[in-house]
C-alpha cells in the first residue's frame, strides 16, 4: 500500500476524483477516523478540506503518482 499526505482545495476535488477514477485499484482518502473512496466526488467533498488528508493506494500507477506529487506535503 502506498500512502501520500496531501492538501486539496475545493476547486481541485473534481480533477482529483477524475484522476483517481482512472486507476484500476482501490484508493481511499482519509483524515482521523473518516475514510472515503477517493473515486467518490460526494465522499471527498464530505471531508474537511482544511485538514491534511491521507491518500492510500492499493496499487501503483505511474501517471497517478506523478499527479499526486502536485499535492504532496513535505513530511
Amino acid at each position: 500500500m502506498i500512502t501520500h499526505k496531501i492538501k486539496l482545495r475545493l476547486d481541485e476535488v473534481n480533477e482529483f476524483v477524475s484522476a483517481a477514477a482512472r486507476c484500476d485499484f482501490d484508493i481511499d482518502i482519509s483524515y482521523n477516523s473518516f475514510v472515503v473512496d477517493a473515486k467518490s466526488i460526494v465522499g471527498v467533498l464530505g471531508l474537511d478540506l482544511n485538514q491534511i488528508l491521507t491518500v492510500s493506494c492499493n496499487g501503483y500507477d505511474p501517471e497517478f503518482e506523478k499527479y499526486m506529487s502536485r499535492f504532496a506535503l513535505a513530511c
